[in-house]
């Protein structure tokens, strides 16, 4: 990697299914980080298209979008994790803010060294955070999105679901339209340590097992055209009705 790493500097990352709020979230954040001395800058991680970076930008905050096409969003976010340290250096800022869409609730982009956030939607399910997976179960902070449109029992399950699956987890209750909530989310993130080193720094959950055929490019169906890494159902073991 060529050039010079401005460092320490602070990578948060927002995870989180579509539509649930990270952008909404991250309007209102980065007014208060830049506010509180920090020079924050945007990379938004995305399937197929994007104009998320239109708003940042009209934010006055530089914004790289990455498009991850036929490729998983985790694992191409962190395919590219080095080269935006190497940007961020560039742009001259001193945090870098990563928002990026859990798809199959089996990756997780999260790396030892950034502060990891999952984003949920309260509206969804009492039993969604159950569904998450390491994007949950590794995550530093946990934001609860929408929180106006639940009851207060209704929270109070969440939080407690959230609580038996990781306990270490900050949670903050917010409602990003209204920016209730924000101020205490950004407030507890930036007291939390800088690195100092991200070169070296490691995955906090493995990826994925393998690759199967259909991950590089195949379309016919049929076990003759399966390869690689391939998942079988056990009909025998999970058969409900039996004649």
């Amino acid at each position: 990697m060529k050039g010079r790493i401005q460092l320490p500097f602070h990578v948060f990352l927002f995870s989180g299914a579509s539509a649930v709020g990270k952008t909404a979230v991250l309007k209102s954040l980065l007014p208060l980080l830049d506010q509180s001395g920090e020079s924050p800058c945007v990379c938004k991680i995305d399937c197929l298209q994007s104009k998320d970076a239109v708003t940042f930008q009209k934010m006055k905050y530089p914004c790289v979008t990455g498009l991850s096409g036929d490729i998983c969003p985790d694992h191409f976010l962190v395919s590219n994790l080095p080269e935006l340290w190497q940007w961020t250096d560039a742009m001259q800022r001193n945090l870098l803010v990563i928002e990026t869409a859990g798809l199959c609730h089996r990756c997780s982009p999260a790396t030892k060294h950034m502060l990891a956030g999952c984003v949920v939607d309260c509206t969804v399910s009492c039993k969604a955070p159950g569904q998450l997976g390491p994007m949950l179960t590794q995550a530093d902070f946990v934001v609860l999105t929408k929180v106006d449109m639940i009851s207060q029992a209704e929270m109070e399950i969440i939080c407690w679901q959230i609580g038996q699956i990781n306990p270490q987890a900050k949670i903050f209750p917010v409602d990003a339209l209204a920016g209730y909530g924000i101020d205490l989310l950004a407030q507890w993130l930036l007291t939390q340590p800088r690195h100092m080193d991200f070169t070296e720094d490691t995955l906090r959950h493995t990826m994925p097992s393998g690759v199967c055929s259909y991950c590089v490019g195949e379309t016919r169906v049929g076990t003759a055209y399966q390869q690689g890494v391939v998942g079988k159902i056990d009909f025998k073991e999970n058969a409900i009705c039996k004649q």
